[in-house]
């Protein structure tokens, strides 16, 4: 069933942030999909303070607008550089040691913060245009092969699901919410 959008209506998240084709090829939807879910990350914690970003607003929870920042930053690399591509780069928020500094340690930089994961997601996208959707990676471990179009499905969900906490954490850092 149709509906006629309502030419008042104005989303409450403004910013760049294109609709993913709904026709188009396969490797096209999924790249912008993921883009789609990258920008609104981004968008959801667009005129936060640093203060506000670390913000830890549902106790018990470690969860912060920063450490998913971080968190989806080294997602990025592990996924995309270290599992699909194979690179040998260094965890950025992990250790064996200390495995959830990416939530625990949110007293950095946030620019510098931001600046990893543009640089990451930008990375990733270099590797994605580079390859088939056929072409695979292999997981740490067991070395069971994942392919491309699998690997950008499950960030995809990856993004989604984070997105979600990002709402969340918003409207309760200052009442925001939107899409």
């Amino acid at each position: 069933m149709d509906t006629i959008p309502d030419e008042n209506y104005s989303p409450k998240w403004s910013g760049d942030r294109p609709e993913p084709p709904r026709v188009g090829s396969e490797r096209e939807i999924l790249t912008s999909t993921l883009d789609w879910h990258r920008r609104t990350f981004e968008l959801k914690c667009q005129g936060l303070t640093p203060e506000q970003l670390a913000l830890r607003p549902v106790d018990p929870s470690t969860l912060s607008l920063h450490g998913l920042l971080r968190h989806l930053t080294g997602t990025e690399r592990w996924w995309f550089r270290i599992q699909f591509a194979g690179e040998e780069v260094p965890m950025l928020y992990y250790s064996d040691e200390r495995p959830e500094q990416d939530f625990d340690d949110t007293d950095g930089d946030v620019e510098a913060a931001w600046a990893a994961w543009r640089e990451e997601c930008a990375r990733s996208r270099q590797i994605v245009a580079a390859a088939s959707l056929d072409d695979f990676g292999r997981t740490h471990g067991t070395g069971e092969p994942f392919s491309l179009r699998w690997l950008l499905t499950h960030h995809i969900a990856e993004y989604a699901r984070h997105d979600g906490h990002a709402d969340l954490l918003r409207e309760r850092i200052d009442g925001r919410t939107g899409h």
